[in-house]
């Protein structure tokens, strides 16, 4: 008997819903065992932008109510900026809607704690969009680590740098207010090294245990541009001409470091900016063991290098062979991937495990065991001192 297509409702039509819209449409293109769903109805507030976007993004339906549309769809995608994360995914949850919630996943840790709580009541899978561990070459680290090729893990490094806010006049954004966001660069960008960590690492360091963090604020204000008014912290801040209507505080770290010390005794140092110039998106993660080390970087996302026993230096694995992690599904070997099929493979993931009733990973719980770090690292700053992880 064929199934019913699964009827997709998604809040947000911006940066995040057209990544996630994108993936919806390829997926039965390139994954013809995904389950059949349908794009059904597109969540925004504002009526002429979203039919617009709604046509563009092939949804059927529209709503400006995000309740109405949970009653209305089989699985609930919440895009929109994260003071908007908890109360429609937990809403969801209680309806019996499975949800896939943008990172991090909520502002503050208390909002996280109840959204890790409404989905372990419910019965149906609940998801954090840490897009970046459906990266091939990740998934790849993934297994070396797993088959003891690195030996005993003992240092972890990540930094995502961006430069899109080098610029002093660049415009003001939701991303920059503390009540809308949470944090800045920390939860913007650490929390996606943080998960990584988390993923690659964490059965073998186990929890991290203390933090020791410094966050710091480069521009304590932003001009709001009358052509548009406030950007929509997709990075492009690009305005001309455009007078300056008003100037909105700057109330999030810019920038973010960390230190970081795990129960089985290794070490790792983060970072992330949106001030490093001539950095677009780089994220890098590098995992050093007793014997060998690896590293990646998202503006190589085909590539990771190795190093292995014996070998005097690293060797760059191109991880694009049909026997890789998703690659099969996809183009003949040495024709590369991009960011935007990292959301397919979440999305397949996702929507598998919806279909299937099963758990999904990431879920709430290790969305919620990154927000623990983030919030260490926030207390760690404002008490200057290193702080205990919960």
């Amino acid at each position: 008997m064929t199934q019913e297509p699964l009827q997709v409702g998604v809040l947000g039509y911006r940066f995040m819903g057209k990544a996630h819209a994108n993936a919806l449409a390829r997926l039965p293109m390139f994954f013809p065992d995904a389950p059949a769903i349908e794009r059904h109805t597109l969540v925004g507030r504002d009526e002429g932008a979203l039919a617009d976007a709604a046509e563009r993004l092939g949804f059927a339906h529209t709503a400006t109510d995000w309740e109405a549309a949970i009653d209305e769809v089989d699985v609930f995608y919440n895009l929109g900026p994260n003071h908007v994360h908890a109360e429609p995914s937990i809403a969801a949850l209680a309806a019996g809607v499975p949800v896939l919630c943008e990172k991090p996943l909520a502002p503050t840790l208390s909002e996280a704690e109840a959204m890790r709580d409404a989905a372990a009541d419910a019965d149906v899978p609940a998801g954090t969009a840490f897009n970046y561990r459906f990266v091939p070459a990740i998934q790849y680290a993934k297994g070396l680590i797993e088959d003891g090729e690195l030996g005993e893990v003992r240092q972890v490094r990540g930094r995502y740098l961006q430069d899109w806010l080098a610029d002093p006049e660049a415009p003001w954004a939701w991303r920059l207010d503390a009540d809308m966001a949470g944090s800045g660069a920390l939860g913007d960008l650490g929390a996606h090294t943080i998960d990584l960590a988390n993923f690659l690492v964490g059965d073998a360091v186990g929890g991290v245990a203390r933090v020791s963090g410094h966050l710091r604020t480069f521009v304590d204000e932003r001009p709001v541009y009358a052509d548009d008014g406030s950007d929509d912290g997709d990075g492009d801040n690009s305005d001309g001409d455009a007078t300056v209507e008003e100037y909105r505080d700057v109330t999030v770290d810019d920038a973010y470091t960390a230190q970081v010390a795990y129960e089985s005794g290794a070490v790792g140092n983060f970072e992330a900016t949106r001030f490093a110039t001539g950095h677009k998106n780089d994220h890098t993660i590098e995992i050093h063991g007793s014997a060998g080390s690896l590293r990646f970087s998202l503006e190589r996302l085909n590539e990771l290098e190795v190093l292995r026993a014996g070998n005097r230096g690293y060797e760059t694995v191109l991880v694009t062979d049909e026997s890789d992690p998703y690659v099969d599904r996809w183009w003949p070997p040495g024709h590369v991937l991009g960011w935007e099929h990292t959301f397919v493979h979440e999305s397949y993931e996702f929507l598998s495990a919806v279909a299937e009733g099963e758990a999904f990973s990431p879920s709430f719980a290790e969305g919620y065991a990154v927000q623990r770090v983030l919030d260490a690292i926030e207390r760690s700053d404002e008490r200057g001192e290193w702080v205990s992880v919960g």
